[in-house]
């Protein structure tokens, strides 16, 4: 069991260890803000008579509600002073102990005094829960995309077209939007009618890729690569070369909205997708088809599978998956374009070959992709937190998709000789 596991989810380990390296690399003093802040200081502070500074907006307002309670209930007079540091200069004078906030400690107004304020505490920037939720928010898009290419690897092929197909989808939702369901004034049944619209447009450019491999036996590669040019040029032409953002402002409730517990709408959706292609995989005839047509085409064929009907349904797959992607990003963007998605199937293969999916076909995991977009992804956010510049980051980025690639081929010969041995 735990073989098995280490074969197929190896690569959490990795992302694992990088996690832990990333926590390292961006450790660093943070100020303590907020009701943290106030208990950390409440007990420091004595005196018959204290004036607490704090500057403006949630967390600061917060910290000195708290800290006046607190401080009250211990029968010490309280003041409050806050604002811009022009307008606690004026609300201070006089007063003769003062406690700061962490933000009204950094103010040169205070530099050199005796104000006690709270202590910071070591914490990686890393592991903010505002970095973690940005990483998931933006590999969501990927994510989405590579759930289709994996399905698509798995049966053997390759699809190169899914990023012109998160343009055309991005350019199709909003000209929709737009001209038919009201611009700015649209209202929700119409935005869904069009994004599925959308959506439908790509799905029938990947069925249009699966008919002319399986129909005409043409490479995946050679036909998803023209398919990439003809999406990608009519997203431009529909598009007429410029960005549409005719939009409403609740059109972005999809791509930017959190309404669970704080966590984005698209990490929401991206998880529901990841557990809805988890179970057609490994729960359902036509995943097990998948395996049998990436494996051995000619034995699956023989075995009585629908070898043509699969991998038109795969190609389907992709293309509607890649839409919903577009759909996503011009959530995101509040607006569409036919520039959207450049490079994106590069990082969506990235994703599920790193995930442990063979290129050979017939071998991988759905979650398994999920771990490599997230691996990238959190390469990604940890060089950008390290300083690392973007063109280094690309060597390092494509040095673990050629590791990805080699391990698989490593591990094809090591079964070979087992077999045959």
């Amino acid at each position: 069991m735990l073989k098995r596991f280490l074969s197929d989810y190896g690569i959490l380990f990795a992302l694992l260890a990088l996690g832990v390296w990333f926590s390292w690399a961006t450790l660093a003093e943070e100020p303590t803000s907020g009701v943290a802040g106030a208990d950390a200081l409440a007990g420091e502070v004595n005196g018959p008579r204290v004036t607490v500074v704090a500057g403006t907006g949630r967390e600061e307002e917060a910290f000195a509600a708290a800290l006046k309670e607190r401080l009250e209930k211990r029968g010490i007079e309280v003041t409050l002073a806050t604002g811009h540091p022009h307008e606690v200069r004026e609300k201070i004078k006089g007063a003769t102990s003062l406690a700061l906030s962490a933000r009204a400690a950094r103010w040169e107004l205070f530099q050199g005094s005796a104000a006690v304020s709270p202590k910071g505490r070591l914490w990686p920037s890393f592991l903010k829960a505002d970095n973690l939720l940005n990483i998931a928010n933006q590999i969501a898009v990927v994510a989405l995309i590579a759930v289709g290419l994996t399905f698509v690897i798995i049966a053997g092929g390759i699809d190169l077209s899914v990023g012109s197909l998160i343009a055309l989808s991005a350019v199709v939702a909003t000209l929709l939007i737009r001209g038919a369901a009201g611009a700015e004034n649209a209202g929700a049944a119409g935005m869904i009618l069009c994004s599925l619209a959308a959506i439908a447009v790509c799905a029938a450019a990947g069925l249009v890729s699966g008919a002319f491999i399986t129909g005409f036996g043409l490479p995946p590669f050679v036909v998803t690569l023209a398919m990439m040019l003809v999406v990608g040029g009519a997203a431009s032409i529909l598009a007429e070369g410029q960005s549409i953002y005719q939009v409403p402002e609740s059109f972005v409730r999809l791509g930017r909205g959190a309404d669970l517990a704080g966590v984005p709408n698209a990490v929401l959706l991206m998880a529901a997708l990841y557990v809805a292609g988890h179970l057609a995989m490994t729960r359902t005839i036509v995943g097990r088809y998948l395996y049998a047509v990436g494996g051995n085409p000619e034995a699956a064929r023989l075995s009585g599978v629908p070898v043509r009907r699969v991998l038109l349904l795969a190609y389907a797959a992709s293309g509607a998956l890649a839409g919903l992607g577009g759909v996503v990003m011009a959530s995101q963007l509040k607006s569409g374009a036919p520039t959207y998605g450049q490079m994106y199937e590069l990082y969506g293969i990235a994703a599920v070959v790193v995930g442990g999916t063979s290129l050979s076909g017939g071998e991988g995991k759905i979650f398994g992709t999920l771990i490599g977009a997230f691996l990238i992804a959190v390469i990604q956010n940890g060089m950008n937190l390290t300083g690392v510049e973007s063109y280094t980051q690309k060597v390092v980025l494509g040095a673990v998709i050629l590791g990805a690639v080699l391990l698989d081929r490593l591990k094809k010969r090591r079964w070979f000789k087992e077999k045959t041995s």
